[in-house]
């Protein structure tokens, strides 16, 4: 009897033992990593100079977070990130890069293993921005980034990640500007194939016929010049969402359709109001230069040669909606290279329009066309199509 029941107390010892040894088997112990970044950030406790846990909705107005990080000798240690401009990093306090620009950035922490000592074996990376939060959850290791990007690509198509922005706002406005220019066309036919007729456009004359003769002093062309307008925004807003998203903008600004739409009406008044003024800054150089004369044939030329040529623009934004999946960088040369020809090409017919009237090579009347119609057009060009 006394043997059975130690038999049976060694029996419950070991099975006790087992249970309650079961949760721990297979568990690794964790190793630190080195060359390697993790998801442990932190950031220094208020009044105090501890490190606690970083947390986004408790931490999101501080400048600086931190992290402990090891290093192996003689292996890259290669980083990427998300930077804004004027982030910094730091290692043990000491600066090691500054982001000169906006831009995703690949950077190697092994080049300063040998350059900075570290503290008990490890080293604190430092990231801090002046006057942002830095973007501390698009850091990653590059190992890690290529990793991802691979398993991206042989996923299903099902849950492959959106590369392209939302394109509806564009084929509604297209839609929206060909109802449009179709509306126009039935409304005013006459007013219509003035401005738009190519025989009308080659002729000098057609200028003191129809709806030129008093440009902007009529409905059909205020109408006009809406659609040429929205056909324009839409355009430039191709551009500038393409821009964002072929380059790094779109990570830490994305596009999304409201924005788009958001964009192109505000581009739509803008250009409206351009135009507008444009008349108006005519006058007022045309009277300091003493030219009140060719204002109207200035005017009622850019106008005709901007409509005209606008007419051509639905046509380019057929080609960024069709072919922007296969050649993004393609598309957005030809666009751009499609508002520089139709300013440039504007602008050469002005002055051949007030050569016709009065010589150009006038140094005076020269030095005003280049005040009104150069000076301007470079302007313009610089803000719409070189801007990035």
């Amino acid at each position: 009897m006394y043997f059975t029941n130690r038999i049976r107390y060694s029996l419950g010892l070991l099975l006790l033992l087992f249970v309650l040894a079961w949760p721990l088997q297979a568990q690794v112990l964790p190793l630190e990593q080195k060359n390697t970044l993790n998801g442990n950030w932190q950031v220094y406790d208020a009044g105090s100079t501890n490190l606690v846990p970083y947390a986004t909705n408790l931490h999101g107005g501080y400048s600086a977070v931190h992290q402990w990080v090891t290093m192996a000798p003689a292996k890259p240690f290669v980083i990427e990130f998300t930077a804004q401009k004027d982030l910094c990093l730091f290692l043990n306090n000491q600066l090691i890069f500054t982001a000169d620009s906006t831009a995703t950035y690949t950077f190697d922490l092994a080049t300063w293993n040998n350059r900075v000592k570290p503290v008990n074996g490890r080293y604190l990376l430092s990231v801090w921005h002046p006057s942002q939060h830095p973007n501390v959850a698009s850091f990653r290791n590059r190992a890690q980034a290529e990793r991802n990007d691979g398993e991206t690509m042989q996923g299903s198509f099902s849950v492959r990640l959106r590369e392209y922005v939302n394109q509806n706002a564009f084929i509604i406005f297209m839609l929206l500007i060909g109802l449009l220019y179709g509306g126009l066309k039935t409304t005013f036919p006459s007013d219509f194939q003035a401005v738009f007729g190519a025989k009308s456009f080659w002729r000098t004359r057609s200028l003191d016929d129809g709806v030129l003769t008093k440009p902007l002093g009529t409905w059909s062309s205020v109408l006009f010049v809406v659609a040429f307008s929205m056909s324009m925004a839409l355009l430039i807003a191709a551009i500038h969402t393409n821009v964002q998203h072929v380059r790094i903008f779109n990570r830490l600004f994305p596009v999304s359709e409201a924005d788009i739409t958001t964009k192109i009406l505000f581009y739509t008044f803008l250009i409206f109001a351009v135009i507008l003024l444009k008349y108006l800054f005519l006058k007022v150089m045309g009277f300091i230069f003493g030219l009140e004369q060719i204002v109207h044939v200035q005017f009622s030329e850019f106008l005709r040669s901007l409509l005209f040529l606008g007419l051509f623009l639905p046509v380019v934004m057929l080609l960024y909606l069709s072919l922007n999946h296969v050649a993004p960088d393609t598309v957005l040369t030809v666009s751009s290279m499609a508002v520089l020809l139709l300013l440039v090409i504007t602008i050469i017919r002005v002055f051949v329009s007030v050569n016709k009237q009065t010589s150009v090579i006038n140094l005076h009347l020269f030095s005003y066309l280049c005040a009104t119609e150069v000076i301007p057009l470079i302007i313009m060009l610089k803000f719409i199509v070189f801007n990035f």
